[in-house]
């Protein structure tokens, strides 16, 4: 059975896990995410002259490290379906300096139907969420459509290592242990943490999300393997 992602249904298990959301993905992913949206920031190499999006934000740590990557230079919105997720965003702005905070702002959308005139931002990217959109395909054209020309899209996902006792390992803590010990930290009705495993497994990873990618009309979308391909960083150019 495919996994159910109804807007409501994703809406309330984030929501529902928000307050502990950034806990979770440190402890479950060994702290090792903040290493993948360092590496995300840095090869998707913002200017400091146009604005930049962030899809399904969450609580803001892309959008953040995008900021911080600009020194504030220029604005960058992060938006999101699920009002408990931005709130903690907000919150975690207080953490951040003066130009920091004023660059980044937090918005209610859904990544289907974005509110922006195209060719609005010069880097638009998504983290771990596009594989929880229940149309990714259009998600994905919508990024490309509020893309500048000669602007990039950005898609930080989880992939399958290749590698035989990398993958037998991962496979095991990913289906085993990251849905108990997720679950017992996030202690919520929605099962968040067994979800995970699942939507991932459902996704398509490396040749052919870059090819849905190309289809969106990006060109020249480029794969990048991060920590033993436990996470794959898709970079797509706005023609």
């Amino acid at each position: 059975m495919a996994v159910d992602k109804s807007g409501n249904r994703i809406r309330q298990m984030f929501g529902a896990i928000a307050p502990r959301y950034d806990l979770l993905n440190h402890v479950l992913s060994l702290n090792v995410d903040r290493y993948w949206r360092w590496r995300t920031v840095r090869l998707a190499r913002p200017e400091r002259t146009h604005p930049i999006l962030d899809v399904c934000t969450g609580t803001g740590d892309l959008a953040f490290a995008f900021a911080k990557r600009t020194r504030g230079a220029v604005p960058v919105t992060g938006v999101d379906f699920c009002e408990e997720m931005l709130e903690v965003g907000r919150r975690k702005a207080a953490r951040f300096s003066a130009a920091i905070q004023t660059a980044v702002t937090f918005r209610a959308a859904d990544a289907q139907c974005l509110p922006f005139d195209a060719g609005t931002f010069d880097v638009v990217s998504v983290a771990f969420g596009l594989r929880n959109v229940a149309d990714p395909d259009l998600g994905l054209r919508e990024m490309v459509r509020v893309c500048r020309p000669k602007g990039r899209v950005a898609v930080l996902e989880f992939s399958m290592p290749r590698r035989r006792p990398v993958r037998a390992l991962y496979a095991w803590y990913f289906r085993h242990v990251v849905p108990r010990v997720g679950q017992w930290l996030a202690r919520n009705e929605h099962e968040a943490y067994g979800y995970l495993p699942r939507s991932v497994g459902e996704f398509p990873e490396g040749a052919a999300l870059a090819g849905r990618m190309e289809a969106a009309g990006l060109a020249a979308v480029r794969l990048y393997s991060l920590t033993l391909g436990i996470a794959t960083l898709y970079l797509g150019l706005k023609e």
